[in-house]
């Protein structure tokens, strides 16, 4: 199963309060002190950049000095993120992007996980205790209450979460052309829109936001891993590109980094917008960390 930061945070993490009065240190594109750390992301005002007609699509990953991303649990074949890598100041960051979107893409992996209890809920704005300010946020800035969500998945094979039924969210599943019909009869069944993006059983990049587009999503935001982050690199649809970089080494001989497939060439040309320096006492080990937002060189 791949995975990115939003899929790992502990419950422990979300619980933890980040520092309103938190401040960063700019570096790029120009020097300024005691930026603050609240409201950093909401200010780039992502939710407003899409048109139905070419939506704005971004992603955030959190990598070590090393690019690791993930550690892989060779025993039970899951992957995971170590959480000393992880902080609270990273996940309000991450939660501000989550809060602009109109739409999020995960997949049936994270579901899966979710239900068996392995990793933390991040399906809701405003769910958790650091981030109930954003629920007002939508709603000031003429969002829905909360995204919708499409599940990516080859297999058709994850259950759905309750907290889906709950919020009455907008859920559609996204595969391949050749995706098992049983259990795509079996999703219609139960009320779910099943979008067919991609050759095969995978889904490709274009094809869904073409479709979501369709569908009149303007913001959308991948939370699905570095498989769903290729596709739409390949495809030129990735709009904006956000990191986080812990000052730290992990090592490891089995682990998950964020591209794998064949070379990008200059599809995968990045031009950086902003870079953010932060002293991070609120992660376990107080390593240092850099926000960093990047644009694609080539965006058609």
């Amino acid at each position: 199963m791949e995975v990115n930061k939003s899929m790992s945070q502990s419950h422990d993490l979300m619980e933890n309060s980040v520092n309103l009065g938190k401040r960063l240190l700019r570096l790029y594109p120009t020097l300024q002190k005691a930026v603050p750390l609240t409201g950093l992301y909401l200010d780039h005002r992502v939710h407003e950049l899409g048109t139905q007609s070419r939506p704005f699509v971004y992603a955030n990953f959190v990598s070590s000095l090393d690019g690791r991303i993930a550690l892989a649990d060779t025993q039970y074949g899951n992957s995971y993120i170590p959480k000393h890598i992880m902080s609270s100041s990273d996940f309000r960051l991450f939660m501000e992007l989550h809060a602009q979107a109109d739409c999020l893409i995960t997949h049936g992996g994270y579901l899966r996980a979710l239900a068996s209890k392995k990793l933390g809920n991040i399906l809701q704005v405003g769910s958790h205790p650091q981030c109930t300010d954003l629920i007002n946020w939508r709603k000031n800035n003429k969002l829905s209450e909360q995204p919708a969500i499409v599940i990516a998945s080859a297999s058709l094979d994850f259950p759905m979460h309750e907290s889906l039924k709950n919020t009455q969210q907008p859920v559609c599943i996204a595969t391949g052309v050749n995706a098992d019909p049983y259990r795509v009869d079996k999703w219609k069944k139960l009320g779910y829109s099943v979008l067919f993006c991609g050759k095969d059983n995978m889904v490709q990049g274009a094809e869904l936001i073409h479709q979501l587009s369709l569908l009149g999503y303007k913001s959308i935001y991948l939370i699905a891993g570095p498989q769903m982050l290729d596709t739409m690199v390949r495809d030129n649809q990735l709009s904006r590109f956000y990191q986080t970089i812990t000052h730290q080494l992990i090592g490891g001989k089995n682990f998950r980094t964020l591209l794998s497939n064949s070379e990008l060439g200059s599809k995968g040309n990045l031009t950086l917008k902003s870079l953010y320096y932060d002293y991070d006492t609120s992660s376990p080990t107080s390593s240092g960390q850099f926000f960093m937002q990047f644009e694609p060189t080539i965006y058609d």
